[in-house]
């Protein structure tokens, strides 16, 4: 009996040697699998051995089983010990494989730039930040009633026209690309409650492509409504922004009277100018350019929009954000803002550094 227990660990002690030199071996998650159940499985080698104690008596078969629980266990602990260490290599290969290497050198910044439409843009909305307006946005795709019914615009304006105006097709309701910011005034007057002093940035469109139009461009328009609002008021403002814009103290300014349906009176702001060599001058000269449109929000809007003219009236103003960058910074052809010439840009674009905004002010 006792050469049964001698046989039996001698056995174990084979396997266990086997059971090593195969594990070292191995390279393959499969693989461990295969192993644990060739060793330690129900029909395993290590537990057909245990299984053989049965023809042992008591005292043998217990010392027989501890000398084999205790190979059995090193069998175990050296399976998962392997699974482990195969398993995490697996894995660093694989991320060292797919990583990616954020340490490579990024475009240095200085060959990046501000464009010039986006830097007239803050440097407006700054100006007018200032004078305590609110910024507010609305939907690029409107409906009708919207762009034109509420702004008091007939149906027989030109405006409306297919020739002028995008309409989207298979809309239950008459959509179309904005023609203007000016719905956006419409929204917030039928959301808010007087007093209102707000300017509406953003992208517009019209059926328009020279030197001086474009199918998409920038708008800036400005609303206040409150009491005793004036022409007076309007004036100041307006000049406020021109003289800031363009940086020029005494800045010869001129307000003609002209239409828009949405305002009553209604002007055109006309600024000083000259032409020396070819170059345009702002601030000098009898010549006069005209930049803005502008007027006192004319009753019917106020209806259309449930404000009560007997208590309230108001402003508006309206500019072209690609016509005062063209003014100041001496561009010529609208088209070119969106050519994406390479050359062009790096000419006029402004480095990313002082960028204006609404809190900031122009720097």
């Amino acid at each position: 009996m006792e050469n049964n227990i001698t046989d039996i660990i001698k056995k174990a002690e084979e396997l266990v040697f086997c059971f090593k030199k195969e594990i070292d071996n191995i390279n393959d998650l499969k693989d461990i699998g295969l192993i644990r159940t060739k060793y330690m499985g129900k029909k395993g080698l290590f537990t057909s051995l245990l299984r053989s104690l049965n023809e042992l008596n008591k005292d043998k078969k217990a010392l027989a089983g501890k000398a084999l629980n205790n190979m059995k266990k090193e069998v175990e602990e050296k399976i998962n010990f392997h699974h482990e260490l195969l398993r995490n290599k697996l894995l660093n290969d694989k991320l060292k494989k797919e990583r990616i290497d954020i340490t490579l050198p990024g475009r240095p910044i200085n060959q990046g730039g501000v464009h010039p439409i986006s830097k007239t843009m803050d440097e407006i909305i700054s100006i007018l930040g200032t004078l305590d307006f609110n910024v507010e946005e609305g939907p690029h795709i409107e409906d009708d009633y919207y762009n034109f019914t509420a702004l008091n615009i007939p149906e027989y304006h030109p405006a409306r026209q297919d020739h002028d105006t995008f309409y989207m097709n298979g809309s239950k309701k008459k959509k179309l690309l904005r023609t203007h910011t000016s719905p956006i005034q419409i929204r917030v007057m039928k959301e808010k409650k007087p007093p209102i002093k707000i300017i509406a940035p953003g992208n517009t469109y019209r059926c328009d492509d020279d030197a001086t139009h474009s199918p998409m461009f920038h708008q800036i328009e400005g609303l206040v409504i409150d009491k005793n609002i004036s022409m007076a008021n309007l004036k100041w403002t307006i000049k406020e922004l021109l003289t800031a814009f363009f940086n020029v103290k005494e800045l010869p300014m001129r307000f003609r009277p002209s239409y828009f349906p949405f305002t009553e009176p209604s002007a055109e702001v006309d600024i000083g100018c000259s032409v020396d060599s070819g170059k345009l001058i702002i601030g000098k000269g009898k010549d006069w350019l005209e930049v803005l449109g502008c007027g006192m929000v004319n009753p019917k809007v106020f209806d259309n929009c449930n404000i009560n003219t007997e208590v309230y009236n108001g402003f508006a103003f309206g500019l072209g954000v690609e016509r005062f960058a063209m003014l100041k910074y001496g561009i010529t052809d609208l088209r070119m803002f969106y050519d994406n010439d390479h050359r062009w840009l790096k000419h006029y674009s402004f480095k990313p550094t002082g960028f204006p905004n609404i809190l900031k002010g122009i720097l």
